[in-house]
């Protein structure tokens, strides 16, 4: 039996969290000797139902993790725990975990205080413990091997992917909706104030919008964010979406705008490609590896830079088209499968025989989610 800690059940549904959900799918359509355990609070009911997962214990949060997760795993003979989400326990010796990037180290002002001292503190008693460290590209497994002193055969990349639903829209024409979009949460390093200001600087486009779909709690680093915003009414943000409403924005416009600082991987990019969008990004972080030849890139530090691509994205319906091309070929270098298959390649490389006589219990210790 291979435990999975479900915790990422009772979150809310961000990137690292979509990680979490659509590896775990895939692993249960690869494997039969899986487990997945969560402590109360579920809110992604529907993905607990397919997973089969079963709520343990009673705390919540990070003490359901710390102290009813490890207790479970006792009860059970200290199995291969697998940890898909930011956080695991700390002192588990048997399992694989995983850690997306250290923007808090490389961005700390886009997270409060509280927030960095946890993730400094507790990573390095984490890693000790690890039999592998899965992150989800070869920029991050250089960025945490190295700022950890972390050895970088112990860390497994696992790309992210995008699920079967976002799929290309109409093909694109000359004429239609007219917006850029951008999406992600507003923290410091995602460059909002940037890519804003880029886009009040373009001429001759008065009939076009900047669409920003996210929110959050985010820190922001530039108080004036939501005031330059205000400028011009064009400038729309559209708070979350759902899945659906988020595919439609996608394939309805003229390009996606991506001018993050860092990124472990950056989800939206490949989301966009798959519905036929053209992307223009920034230069920096993991954004090339992700994207390759299939993006139109700028320095994501340098405001007319950025304001340039967007014009020539808007002005040129052959390089939207040709952008377009590219980008369904890219993402189609990404599934939740594969990257599954990765992982489960790796679950059974370091599965260690179990002395002759020792007997796992089946879950007891919770209630099977409905």
């Amino acid at each position: 039996m291979i435990v999975i800690n479900a915790r990422f059940l009772t979150q809310e549904l961000r990137g690292v969290q979509r990680f979490a959900e659509q590896t775990c799918l895939a692993l249960k359509r690869q494997r039969d000797d899986l487990v997945f355990v969560t402590p109360p609070g579920v809110r992604m009911h529907e993905t607990a139902r397919l997973l089969d997962a079963q709520v343990v214990g009673t705390r919540t949060g990070h003490l359901w993790e710390q102290l009813d997760l490890p207790r479970y795993l006792r009860s059970q003979g200290n199995p291969l725990l697998l940890s898909l989400c930011a956080t695991a326990p700390l002192f588990y010796g048997n399992q694989i975990a995983t850690h997306h990037d250290i923007t808090y180290v490389r961005h700390p002002q886009s997270y409060t205080w509280q927030f960095r001292t946890a993730y400094r503190l507790m990573t390095p008693l984490l890693l000790k413990r690890l039999k592998t460290l899965i992150t989800v590209s070869q920029f991050s497994k250089r960025e945490i091997g190295e700022f950890y002193n972390f050895a970088a055969q112990k860390i497994l990349v696992v790309p992210n992917a995008v699920g079967e639903e976002f799929q290309p829209g109409e093909p694109l024409q000359a004429g239609g909706p007219r917006y850029l979009l951008a999406v992600s949460s507003p923290s410091a390093h995602k460059n909002f104030s940037r890519m804003i200001q880029a886009f009040l600087q373009l001429k001759g486009f008065d009939q076009v919008e900047l669409r920003i779909v996210g929110g959050g709690g985010a820190v922001f680093s530039d108080p004036d964010l939501e005031a330059l915003a205000k400028r011009d009414a064009r400038v729309r943000f559209l708070g979350r979406l759902s899945d659906a409403e988020l595919i439609e924005q996608y394939q309805g416009a003229a390009a996606f705008v991506f001018p993050s600082l860092y990124e472990g991987f950056g989800i939206p990019p490949l989301e966009a490609q798959a519905c036929g969008c053209p992307v223009l990004a920034a230069n920096a972080a993991s954004i090339p590896e992700v994207l390759q030849s299939s993006a139109l890139y700028f320095d994501p530090l340098d405001v007319e830079h950025i304001s340039r691509a967007m014009a020539l994205a808007l002005n040129s319906l052959t390089i939207r088209q040709h952008l377009r091309t590219l980008g369904l070929q890219n993402v189609a270098r990404f599934s939740w499968d594969a990257s599954a298959r990765l992982i489960s390649d790796r679950i059974d490389s370091v599965q260690v025989r179990r002395p002759r006589g020792a007997t796992l219990n089946q879950p007891s210790s919770g209630k099977e989610h409905s």
